[in-house]
């Protein structure tokens, strides 16, 4: 494993707060801001777009410069960051994946999110969630943390992210649900257990990988597609995997995965 430091220059986050305190994943938003700017577009191009040429249609400049507060923190939007260069890699390949793939690249970006992952998977398919049993699992697990507004809140906001990624469904009742698992989000994963140090066999036994409650050989099916779309490369054979990521990474880069 790889220290929190060396995670932390890839795009991890870490910490108590982010954006899911305020927001949802925003998939709406990314999405549009996205559209607009090609995959070696600048931070300082994102934020125009958001706050001087308001293409996410804010009724006010307060709106604007608290959206691109919350955006630049779940996402990062910049080149240089590693983590968000693989994921707008993955973006572009498929547009079906997105909705997934803005929660899983959310994961590693807020723990605030990251901590609900627990309760999530906890859920057989078809399971209730109450609102309040999230608010209850938050207290347990951050007592004394939230006011009961806040938890509130954050639960709503929660809630809203794993809905749009499809791990729960239902508008105002909310019940467990299978996601549909693309190859980009197969890829994402491993990255992300590539950047934690992982490597062969064991990138499909990380948290990346357990968050998509797939079959081994249903990810090596996925991660198959991955290598024809050019996100990743991929060998296998008999009990041998072997995953790599030409070009994500450049030499200062790679450095960090020794630290």
């Amino acid at each position: 494993m790889l220290t929190q430091e060396s995670l932390e220059k890839f795009g991890f986050k870490f910490g108590q707060n982010g954006a899911h305190s305020a927001r949802t994943m925003m998939l709406a938003e990314v999405t549009q801001l996205l559209y607009g700017r090609p995959a070696d577009a600048v931070v300082e191009q994102y934020r125009d777009d958001v706050e001087v040429f308001n293409v996410l249609h804010k009724p006010t400049v307060k709106a604007r410069t608290l959206t691109w507060r919350h955006l630049v923190d779940l996402y990062g939007l910049s080149a240089e960051i590693p983590l968000f260069r693989y994921f707008r890699h993955a973006w572009d390949s498929d547009g079906e994946s997105r909705a997934l793939l803005a929660c899983q690249y959310s994961i590693a970006r807020d723990p605030l999110l990251r901590l609900t992952t627990e309760k999530i998977l906890s859920l057989e398919i078809g399971q209730h969630l109450p609102r309040t049993e999230m608010e209850d699992f938050l207290e347990a697990t951050c007592p004394d943390r939230f006011s009961a507004a806040s938890l509130k809140s954050f639960a709503q906001n929660v809630n809203g992210t794993w809905t749009s990624a499809g791990y729960l469904s239902g508008r105002t009742q909310k019940y467990r649900a299978e996601p549909d698992l693309r190859p980009a989000n197969i890829a994402f994963a491993l990255f992300c257990g590539y950047l934690n140090g992982f490597s062969g066999n064991r990138l499909y036994n990380t948290d990346w990988t357990k968050l998509l409650e797939c079959r081994i050989e249903r990810m090596l099916e996925l991660t198959r597609s991955a290598s024809y779309a050019g996100l990743l490369t991929f060998k296998h054979s008999s009990e041998i995997v072997e995953v790599a990521f030409p070009d994500a990474l450049n030499r200062e880069e790679e450095s960090w995965l020794h630290e």
